[in-house]
């Protein structure tokens, strides 16, 4: 007789020895489960279904990102004048513009790591030709001095360009430190990308989209962009941790309920 034969008897042999342990732990005790261990127990399951869920929603931005990248980026492309555009139509979408690059409000965004070495993403403005619009330019990675403190020098073409990459909606919610840019001397390094900010301070209309420069369009430097949903399983495999732990507080209070008169 093979093994198949006996798998029915082995699982109801482990089955009972289970059942019988059970039973010998529980003996001689009562559920009577405490109400403030109950609150507490519930309090924290709430807690990390809710840290659960927040990872669980960035994984699925991230994957509804690159979703929207695929789809979009092989459109034909969009050119980028003077009229504002709409951001959610144009996000994902590529652009090409013509135009001269200004660095008077050109800045650096900090703590940019390519290949495990800090910088900087170089944000130049374009003033697109014919027009008083600007469109802020994303030309890539530059690596940072030796001493933080010091600022790179960024080349930069006087020459008009035909530059052409992907239009990006950045996020609009930032904690910066420091004074606004309009109050005072320009600041050339910034925290974030916060196009919000700049378009506040600056002089003339702003795109409301972000030019992400595309690897072989002129006067770019590093441009190893990432994939939008780079790392999302990360998250879930969080959401899932989260999820692990509110299971654990609900059993730990359930077996702590068993108790002797």
């Amino acid at each position: 007789m093979n093994s198949t034969t006996h798998s029915p008897n082995v699982v109801a042999r482990l089955t009972g020895q289970f059942c019988a342990r059970l039973r010998t732990a529980t003996s001689g005790r009562r559920f009577r489960p405490s109400l403030w261990g109950g609150a507490v127990a519930l309090a924290v399951a709430t807690g990390c279904i809710q840290l659960g869920n927040w990872q669980h929603a960035k994984a699925d931005r991230k994957q509804a990102a690159q979703h929207l990248l695929d789809t979009r980026g092989t459109d034909t492309p969009v050119s980028l004048g003077a009229t504002p555009v709409d951001a959610a139509a144009l996000g994902s979408r590529a652009v090409v513009v013509r135009g001269r690059f200004e660095t008077d409000r050109q800045f650096l965004v900090d703590n940019r790591i390519h290949r495990e070495q800090a910088g900087y993403h170089v944000i130049t403005p374009l003033r697109i030709d014919g027009s008083d619009m600007r469109v802020l330019v994303n030309r890539g990675w530059i690596p940072a001095l030796a001493r933080h403190a010091d600022i790179p020098q960024v080349a930069t073409p006087t020459a008009p360009v035909a530059l052409h990459g992907i239009a990006v909606v950045p996020a609009s919610r930032f904690f910066t430190l420091g004074g606004d840019p309009a109050a005072g001397a320009w600041q050339t390094v910034w925290q974030n990308l916060d196009l919000a900010r700049f378009a506040g301070s600056a002089p003339y209309p702003v795109q409301p989209v972000i030019l992400q420069l595309a690897a072989d369009a002129p006067a770019g430097f590093v441009r190893d962009w990432p994939r939008p949903d780079e790392r999302f399983e990360r998250h879930l495999s969080y959401a899932w941790q989260w999820y692990g732990f509110a299971a654990s507080a609900v059993l730990i209070w359930f077996a702590l309920a068993w108790r002797r008169p």
